[in-house]
Parts: C-alpha cells; sequence; structure tokens
C-alpha cells in the first residue's frame, strides 16, 4: 500500500512530453523557453531527516515512517581496491541509487520544487533528477526575461536553504519564433547562464528549431565507432552473436526516443536509415553495396521512417485508450 500511495505522489516524465508540449505551442503560433536543471551528485546528497520530513507531510506516517527510517538508516561505505578494504565510515545522507524506492524517494525529497516553479508560471515535468521548465508565451511579451531570471534565483535560493545543496547547473533555449530575441545572460553563485542555441535533456539533443540535427549527429557518430569495432571483431562471431552485439550497442540507439523524430523530412532522419544498413550488412558480413532489403526483413528490423510511425502509433493509440500518463492524454483531441 505504501509503494501504491508513493506511485500515485509521481509522475516521471516520459522523454518525449517536453516536445510535444513545444509542437503543440508552435501549432498555436507561441513561442517557447525551454529551461533545463541538472542536479550534480542529486542522490548522493539527500538530506534524510529532509526527506522523512517529506514522507511525513505527504500523508506517511507511523508505521509506515518508521520502515521507510530503517530503510534509511545506519548504512556505511567503504572503498576496496584490489584485496585492501578502508575502514567503513557511516552514510547519513543518499538514498539507494538501483533501488525500486530509489526514484520516488528522491521525486518526493524535491517536490517542494513544484510550488516554487508554479508561482513563476512555469509549467514542468520531472525525471529523477533532471528537472525540465517551459514556458509558452505569444510573441512581443516584453517580461519573458524578467521571469526567466526570476525563477532561476528562486530555484537557486530554495536549493541552498531547503535542501542544504548546491544549486543546480541551469540551461535554457527557446524557440526561433521567440520576439524580443531572449539574449540575457545571467550569473548565479559564480556559474554563468547563458542562452543555448541546443541542449542535452535525457541522452537528447534538442536545439530550438526542433530540427534534432545535433541529436541525429551525435547518434551515428557514436554508433559508426561502435559498428566499426564490432566490424573488426566480426570474423571471430558468429550471426547470432553478432546480431545481438549489434543490436545490444547500435540499434538500441537507433530506437531511443525515436518517436521524437517524427515530422522530419526524409533527408534529415537518412544517416540513421544509413547506419542502420551497415549494421545489417555488418552482421550478415556483407559487403557494402550488398542488398540490404532482404536482411531487414530477416533480422525482423522494420526501416528507420517505419519505427518512428509505430512508436507515435503506439504511443497515440494509449493515448485514446486512456493507459498513457495524464499529461500526454491532454494533448490528443479525438475528431469524429
Amino acid at each position: 500500500m505504501v509503494i501504491s500511495l508513493v506511485s500515485k505522489l509521481v509522475t516521471p516524465l516520459r522523454p518525449p512530453f517536453w516536445r510535444y508540449a513545444l509542437q503543440a505551442a508552435r501549432a498555436v503560433s507561441l513561442s517557447s523557453v525551454l529551461n533545463l536543471l541538472d542536479l550534480s551528485a542529486a542522490f548522493d546528497t539527500v538530506n534524510q531527516q529532509i526527506l522523512l520530513s517529506s514522507l511525513n507531510q505527504v500523508g506517511i506516517k507511523g508505521a509506515a515512517l518508521r520502515w521507510f527510517e530503517s530503510y534509511l538508516s545506519d548504512r556505511s561505505y567503504q572503498v576496496v581496491w584490489r584485496s585492501s578494504h578502508s575502514s567503513p565510515l557511516p552514510l547519513s545522507t543518499s538514498v539507494p541509487q538501483g533501488s525500486v524506492l530509489g526514484l520516488l524517494l528522491f521525486s518526493i525529497y524535491t517536490s517542494s520544487l513544484g510550488p516554487v516553479i508554479a508561482s513563476h508560471r512555469f509549467k514542468y515535468h520531472c525525471y529523477a533528477d533532471d528537472t525540465q521548465l517551459f514556458l509558452s508565451f505569444p510573441p512581443g511579451t516584453s517580461d519573458i526575461s524578467a521571469r526567466i531570471a526570476a525563477c532561476q534565483t528562486s530555484l537557486h535560493e530554495c536549493m541552498i536553504t531547503t535542501f542544504n545543496s548546491t544549486a543546480p547547473k541551469q540551461r535554457f533555449f527557446t524557440s526561433q519564433l521567440a520576439y524580443p530575441p531572449i539574449t540575457t545572460s545571467r550569473s548565479l553563485d559564480n556559474s554563468l547562464i547563458l542562452p543555448s542555441s541546443f541542449a542535452k535533456s535525457l541522452g537528447v539533443m534538442t536545439d530550438a528549431s526542433l530540427s534534432f540535427s545535433q541529436h541525429i549527429k551525435a547518434t551515428t557518430q557514436s554508433c559508426r565507432y561502435i559498428l566499426h569495432n564490432i566490424h573488426r571483431i566480426r570474423p571471430y562471431l558468429i550471426t547470432d552473436s553478432t546480431q545481438l552485439l549489434v543490436q545490444a550497442m547500435v540499434t538500441s540507439h537507433l530506437d531511443y526516443c525515436n518517436s521524437l523524430l517524427c515530422g522530419l523530412p526524409s533527408n534529415a532522419i537518412k544517416p540513421l536509415q544509413l547506419l542502420q544498413n551497415a549494421a545489417a550488412r555488418v552482421t550478415f558480413d556483407l559487403p557494402k553495396r550488398s542488398h540490404v532489403s532482404p536482411l531487414l526483413i530477416s533480422l525482423h528490423w522494420l526501416p528507420i521512417a517505419a519505427q518512428i510511425k509505430f512508436k507515435t502509433l503506439v504511443t497515440v493509440y494509449k493515448c485514446v485508450n486512456r493507459t498513457a500518463p495524464g499529461y500526454l492524454q491532454d494533448l490528443i483531441n479525438q475528431y469524429t
């Protein structure tokens, strides 16, 4: 029952959401700004007393609260190097990373950031230690720079005073339609916050025009390097082992968040298709100019464009059947 209660309190962000939100704003001729927060060593700096207080405030009391206190207390750590061990030291901060409760507890711990962000009329979503703030506004709005600055200052002060933590790293960028252009830079805690033409969020490189050219370029570069190394050891592998290796290290990158690329022209996603073709040829140890369509059919790989459409249709299907998160369902208007 405790896990059920905690799950209802937290709605983690699925990576495509903010892209859909910004596209919806563009559809009605609004400019948008996206502000990204990144907490350094976030899970390691959680103050356990503040976390227990936050759990109490959301209704976890009595025996359930004592369970969490027992789960977090009496932890220690030590350093192991070969056959040497350091003396154990008590661990008074952090939540266990990689645990079932780690993500949920951290989300509750930082839930007080929500009212601070909302007070500046920003919308926001959180996923673990990544927080994304977005704001859509009519072109020509004059107070946007001031609102961005005020929100950044409030977040800076909240992290220091409420959580006794260092301020988060902040980056922001605006859509190309923003008028007047937002070019204000600010200095917080000896850190300069500059508007950026693109930023990395949850592993996706996003630019102001939502062309995702930087993301496609970065994906193809990293995957080609991996594929080159697999090709070097291909003579020592059987086909099935090569297929598993390619799917784990190459095609998984091509599939990650590919629904974000929906609507892009074919020439934009062509580098990804060429990479998939190369991966199929390496799997079967065939030369560069081999016909690739039979290989994709044999591997049961959809072409990149079809994969993007399939992922998008699955998301829409879940929204229509009310199995997707509410913030995605709200973006779908059924036509009869």
